[in-house]
């Protein structure tokens, strides 16, 4: 696929974004280097490649879902001026 100056003028009205010929012909250019390396991507025979998450062989070490530390809920809303239910209750705003 290959773009012409117009074909740009009109995606970039479309975006509402002013360009001059020079900016067009510069642009026109980048994008169809973008598209010819899009071309030469799907022209590669994939069928036998698993999907990968990452580049690199790399994994997450992940830790044991434990509890590390001990329920202050009481002793921190002790100090709240209002609460119900364990809920901090705050001054209507919105009226």
């Amino acid at each position: 696929m290959s773009l012409s100056p117009d074909d740009v003028k009109r995606i970039a009205h479309l975006a509402r974004i002013r360009v001059t010929d020079a900016e067009a012909e510069h642009t026109r250019g980048q994008l169809n280097g973008i598209f010819d390396l899009i071309a030469a991507m799907q022209a590669v025979d994939t069928a036998g490649v698993a999907p990968m998450a990452h580049a690199r062989d790399v994994f997450q070490r992940l830790r044991a879902d434990v509890v590390t530390e001990p329920d202050r809920r009481d002793a921190y809303q002790a100090a709240a001026p209002q609460t119900e239910a364990g809920l901090y209750l705050v001054p209507k705003v919105i009226e």
